[in-house]
């Protein structure tokens, strides 16, 4: 059995080392919100935080996150800074067909945790290798901007 913090509660699931963490999260701990994209970690629809920095779970193995504090799009509402995109994401209707925004939304947030008052250009650096096939960027760009308004 492997210990993992998740969302800040304790888990432990019984998986090979190597399983990547998209499919503990998916398979074991039946936390859906974090999709398959690519598994080549070049799409960004799988990203989670990993004590509190955006990674891509899909090449994650297990053992590069024992004894680490991992959050998923399910807990990242209970920060401020999270709670303040999803907020933002709502008011600014994102989603089109929503496949991508739970990877949009926890590197969005851990933009805002390390920039209060990002610019375009930073905002585009940090989103950049989230894909949103329906090209809601502009709305991405705005919710990302109405979210650091309201933290500020």
């Amino acid at each position: 059995m492997t210990p993992l913090s998740v969302n800040g509660k304790p888990v432990s699931v019984d998986a090979d080392a190597d399983t990547p963490l998209l499919w503990v999260l998916r398979d074991f701990l039946e936390m859906t919100g974090t999709k398959f994209g690519c598994g080549m970690a070049l799409c960004g629809a799988c990203t989670v935080h990993v004590d509190g920095r955006p990674m891509r779970s899909c090449t994650t193995p297990l053992s590069a996150v024992t004894g680490r504090r991992i959050t998923t799009i399910e807990g990242i509402g209970n920060f401020k800074t999270g709670r303040a995109v999803q907020e933002a994401w709502v008011a600014e209707n994102v989603p089109q067909c929503g496949y991508c925004q739970s990877g949009q939304v926890m590197s969005a947030t851990a933009l805002l945790a390390a920039n209060k008052d990002p610019s375009d250009a930073q905002i585009d650096a940090a989103m950049t290798g989230n894909i949103c096939r329906c090209a809601t960027y502009p709305r991405i760009r705005a919710a990302i901007k109405r979210a650091a308004k309201k933290l500020a």
